[in-house]
């Protein structure tokens, strides 16, 4: 039985063979008598640059709609660019998306995602159907990893490798839904990072004057400005511009495979801005220039004219700072810290210092202002109470020096405006007021026509006060 679906061609196929052992495909007999006999397959010509026809045959499908709906994915896929073949193994899917990615990713990203996809990910799923990779799959490897040792971070970076590749099957509609979210293994919580003291780092530099003015002078700026130890090593002298006292970011160095160096763009778009330059990193900047002489930049060479280099002009590996760090830090006396936690440092002290942590968050050119308060969040918790016990000591300062009357209905005391009135009124009734206005006083002990001389006058104005509302 032969249908066709627009293009392609969808029918139904078995494995029976003739006396001469071929297989008779659609020619059986018993495909017109049985309808469960045999399976489903669908095959479509694809064109090729070399415009040779190439025919995709795909088999196996239980059903006529089953063939149907994989061959209309088919479709989709090549109209959008990629492969949506059904037989795909996950081994492949992920080899064609590492091809893909090579092209917009970093170098250093592209090395991690091919180890991972290479040492990891093919070997645990390679053989698997794409369509048939399963959260279940994911599990077992974890726990099995996790059961050998293996370390959580890597294991939660690698599980995050295979997570954006299948991401990205999901949004060509390749698959369905994504295997790998939710995640198996959630991130590990970071250690916690141990930042010097402003004195620490005070005497750390004293030191590293003495004993290696050279690293002193990347250390002294590292600090200086927060930059990155990638941008600091990638930082040309065409960027640097002593007369404004302002730098750009343009550049950052990395290591590839640990033992490669490459110039490659920032880490983020906001990364690459341009940052102040204090009085005490441009002298360091200043020693650095009598140190190593200027170069321009070669466009042939991108290593050509760096700040921080080596005496020939080689560039400084990452991890040679690092190294060095450790050793100065140890003779220093100061506590074992990374490279990296020099910005943290630089935050710290910005911080702590009562700068606005939006100034802090576009100084160390954070994407989002969020992301320096979930780093510092130790650092703004602090700021939090400050800020908090400066309303409460002004509104208490306000009060205590505004007068009564300044004060607003819902402070005040309550007042009995009755008891008042019928005080004022028995002072104005009183028999030395008369005297003093002249009237006869009477000689009884109380006189009591005296405080009514006006007939109702007290009961007026006491029903008039009760029916008025308080003024204060």
């Amino acid at each position: 039985m032969r249908t066709t679906a627009g293009r392609g061609r969808i029918y139904r196929r078995c494995g029976c063979r003739d006396t001469h052992q071929h297989q008779l495909g659609t020619h059986c007999p018993h495909l017109l008598t049985d309808s469960d006999h045999g399976t489903w397959n669908f095959a479509v010509d694809v064109p090729t640059p070399a415009r040779r026809r190439t025919t995709v045959r795909r088999g196996g499908f239980p059903s006529q709609d089953s063939a149907e709906q994989a061959l209309r994915r088919f479709l989709e896929g090549e109209a959008g660019g990629f492969d949506a073949d059904p037989n795909q193994t996950v081994a492949a899917y992920l080899t064609a998306w590492l091809t893909a990615k090579a092209l917009v990713l970093k170098p250093t990203t592209m090395a991690r995602y091919r180890d991972y996809v290479r040492n990891d990910l093919v070997p645990a799923f390679g053989t698997l159907r794409l369509d048939q990779l399963a959260h279940r799959h994911l599990s077992a490897f974890v726990t099995s990893q996790l059961a050998a040792d293996r370390g959580r971070t890597t294991l939660y970076r690698c599980q995050a490798t295979l997570s954006s590749a299948l991401g990205d099957a999901v949004r060509q509609h390749r698959l369905p839904h994504n295997p790998a979210s939710p995640p198996v293994l959630h991130r590990p919580p970071s250690p916690e990072r141990r930042i010097w003291t402003a004195h620490e780092a005070a005497r750390f530099l004293a030191y590293c004057h003495q004993a290696d003015p050279e690293m002193a002078d990347l250390f002294e700026f590292l600090i200086g400005t927060g930059l990155r130890k990638g941008e600091a090593l990638g930082l040309h002298w065409t960027d640097v511009h002593l007369d404004q006292s302002v730098l750009y970011v343009r550049c950052t160095l990395s290591a590839v495979n640990n033992n490669q160096l490459v110039i490659t763009t920032p880490m983020t778009r906001s990364s690459r801005n341009w940052v102040a330059i204090s009085p005490r990193v441009a002298t360091a900047l200043q020693h650095r220039a009598r140190s190593v002489p200027r170069t321009r930049g070669d466009p042939n060479n991108p290593f050509a004219g760096l700040v921080f280099c080596r005496p020939d002009g080689r560039p400084l590996g990452p991890h040679l700072v690092l190294d060095r760090l450790h050793r100065l830090s140890r003779e220093a006396g100061v506590p074992r810290i990374a490279v990296h936690d020099l910005r943290h440092l630089a935050a710290t002290i910005t911080i702590t210092a009562g700068v606005p942590l939006t100034v802090v968050s576009k100084t160390l050119r954070h994407s989002t202002l969020s992301t320096t308060a979930n780093l510092y969040s130790h650092l703004t918790q602090q700021a939090a109470r400050e800020a908090v016990d400066t309303i409460d000591h002004t509104l208490t300062r306000a009060e205590k020096t505004s007068t009564r009357t300044d004060r607003p209905a819902w402070l005040r005391p309550p007042r009995d405006h009755i008891h008042r009135l019928r005080e004022a009124l028995h002072r104005l009734r009183s028999p030395a007021r008369r005297q003093h206005h002249g009237e006869p006083v009477s000689n009884r002990a109380c006189d009591h026509t005296a405080t009514t001389s006006v007939p109702g006058t007290e009961k007026a104005a006491l029903s008039w006060m009760r029916e008025r509302p308080p003024t204060c």
